[in-house]
């Protein structure tokens, strides 16, 4: 289990959270659950409703539907952030390319911290908004990988 400045300063290189204060980080680390997944393992279905986001502290993580590649993320990236603004059923699998660490935060402990804390909302909408660019531009191009 990581210490809390050692959370502090992996938020601190997520863009969510890029611009948020050490201080306010270390309230975000105390409402963190650390996950480890296996190589393979699917942690976010397609279609399930969850309210929680989660951070790629290591390893890689492949965002999938219909047997084509999203994109893949890695340490600093999150996933699943519409999840902990608005719980509506998952729009795609979330699957560990290797042994994955993650952190789990959950929208009803992220709910009070964004309410004292607005950079962080802003945050996760600026980090939704680059999102969304980048995948309409792949979209756009053709370029979703088929997967094998």
């Amino acid at each position: 289990m990581l210490l809390t400045i050692e959370r502090v300063a992996i938020l601190k290189s997520v863009d969510i959270f890029r611009h948020t204060p050490d201080y306010v980080l270390a309230s975000v680390a105390a409402i963190i659950e650390e996950v480890e997944v296996e190589e393979d393992e699917t942690f976010i279905q397609e279609g399930s409703i969850e309210d929680s986001l989660y951070i790629v502290v290591e390893g890689q993580v492949r965002v999938h539907t219909n047997n084509k590649t999203i994109i893949v993320l890695s340490g600093g990236d999150s996933v699943g952030e519409l999840a902990v603004l608005d719980p509506e059923p998952r729009s795609a699998n979330v699957t560990a390319k290797n042994q994955v660490l993650l952190f789990r935060i959950d929208k009803e402990p992220f709910d009070e911290v964004m309410a004292d804390r607005p950079e962080i909302a802003q945050g996760v909408i600026r980090a939704l908004c680059r999102r969304i660019r980048a995948q309409a531009k792949v979209i756009a191009t053709g370029n979703l990988q088929t997967d094998s």
